[in-house]
């Protein structure tokens, strides 16, 4: 049960005029809009971004084993820069002082820095979380440093990326404590409230909240309420990706992309299955980053609209043919799976590098096709297509066939399975989602 002044702030927000993070440094067009799902771009100070994204990540300011030009040429709208190592390593100061992260990488184009409270779940044994901010063992030399919001909104003003995120208090996803969710979900917003009075530059960077609440459809409401009273340029969606189920995943998804404001991007943070991708997009979310892509790559894994090409096995020691046939990407132009297949196994450094290229190629084809598929019209065919391809005997899982049911998009005759979602009543009386 929430407590009593949890449930009096769904239901009333305070009059008093509150922080905003609203800034002219981004303006967002929806050109196309099918069902929950739209495609549009998104106008930022180093580059104007097309919608559905998937943004690689780049933890030291480097998506590992790409270069800058090479990003480009996949066609990367933006890339993400972690708060917390680069404010070690380099340090902001230094990237200050050479321009800013644009000019330190060679990158021109949209850049996003997360504001290292991410690290309170993956270093947690490492952290410690109060009302001023959370306390690292830092990689560099092992000592404690306390990260506050402040410190996270100056060192993100320094790097200067196009889109910088709030601190806020992270929960893992497997945590079963209510109340410390509710706890999150109210520091969050205060923590918010002290990442807008610290920016020093709002005109020039967008400043995103991020929604928390864990998988209380209240809490979550609650959240949305909260940040959206900021006017913020766009929201982000946070606490998944964390070991939840993926039926738990989907109705957050669901809930927080038809309660945030229609005209403003919306980031689900750390999504980088294709699958996911596909189904978040139909939902109405935005934005995605993942080292899912790169990092697999580094394990011989290619990913294919099947699903993923393990490069090791042996049956590829002969296999002539590309990765994707159907790929225009360098590695697939140039490379067969019999000469990846050498490379990989022997843990040739040109491996991960060639497999990284496609893998990142594929996620920025993939979204490209979303995109493209809306603006047509055709997303369900394209959704039904898609599923065919990587279930051809119909086993699609049940939180794709519920969630895409909510979405709009039938899979009769796709999937063996029937929606069997029953959340949704819960959601619509707290939010009063309209049905599609």
């Amino acid at each position: 049960m929430l407590s009593k002044a949890c449930r009096r702030g769904i239901v009333t927000m305070a009059s008093a005029e509150l922080p905003s993070s609203s800034s002219p440094a981004l303006q967002f067009q929806v050109l196309a809009q099918q069902g929950r799902a739209r495609t549009a771009t998104m106008k930022l100070p180093h580059y104007t971004a097309e919608t559905p994204m998937f943004m690689p990540v780049g933890t030291q300011g480097t998506v590992k084993g790409l270069t800058s030009e090479q990003m480009q040429e996949l066609d990367c709208h933006v890339i993400l820069g972690n708060t917390y190592h680069l404010g070690n390593r380099p340090g902001p100061e230094l990237v200050a002082a050479m321009g800013g992260l644009h000019s330190f990488i060679n990158w021109p184009r949209g850049m996003l820095t997360d504001s290292g409270g991410f690290q309170m779940v993956s270093l947690l044994h490492l952290a410690d979380i109060t009302e001023e901010g959370v306390t690292f063992q830092s990689p560099v030399d092992g000592s404690r440093m306390l990260l506050t919001p402040e410190e996270s909104i100056g060192i993100q003003n320094d790097l200067g990326a196009d889109i910088m995120m709030q601190l806020d208090d992270v929960v893992p996803a497997t945590n079963t404590d209510l109340a410390r969710f509710e706890e999150a979900t109210h520091r969050t917003t205060r923590w918010l409230d002290r990442c807008i009075a610290a920016n020093k530059r709002p005109h020039e960077q967008n400043l995103f909240p991020i929604v928390q609440g864990g998988f209380d459809v209240s809490l979550r409401q609650l959240s949305m309420q909260q940040l959206i009273a900021r006017n913020a340029p766009g929201y982000a969606i946070g606490g998944l990706a964390g070991g939840e189920t993926k039926d738990m995943f989907w109705r957050v998804v669901a809930q927080c992309a038809a309660g945030l404001p229609p005209g403003k991007p919306r980031y689900v943070m750390g999504i980088g299955y294709p699958l996911d991708i596909l189904v978040c997009s139909a939902l109405g979310a935005d934005m995605y980053d993942s080292v899912y892509p790169t990092r697999t790559a580094r394990f011989g894994v290619a990913l294919v609209d099947t699903g993923v090409m393990k490069l090791k096995n042996a049956a590829f020691a002969k296999d002539m043919r590309p990765i994707d046939e159907s790929c225009s990407c360098m590695t697939c132009r140039q490379y067969t799976r019999s000469y990846l297949h050498h490379v990989v196994t022997r843990g040739i450094s040109s491996a991960s590098i060639l497999v990284t290229y496609h893998n990142v190629a594929y996620m920025q084809g993939l979204t490209r096709r979303i995109r493209q598929a809306i603006k047509e019209q055709r997303l369900p065919d394209f959704t039904r297509a898609f599923l065919t391809g990587m279930f051809p005997a119909g086993n699609v899982p049940q939180w794709v066939v519920d969630a895409l049911d909510v979405a709009g998009i039938s899979l009769e005759g796709v999937a063996k399975l029937k929606p069997a979602h029953s959340f949704y009543e819960e959601v619509q009386a707290v939010q009063r989602i309209p049905a599609v």
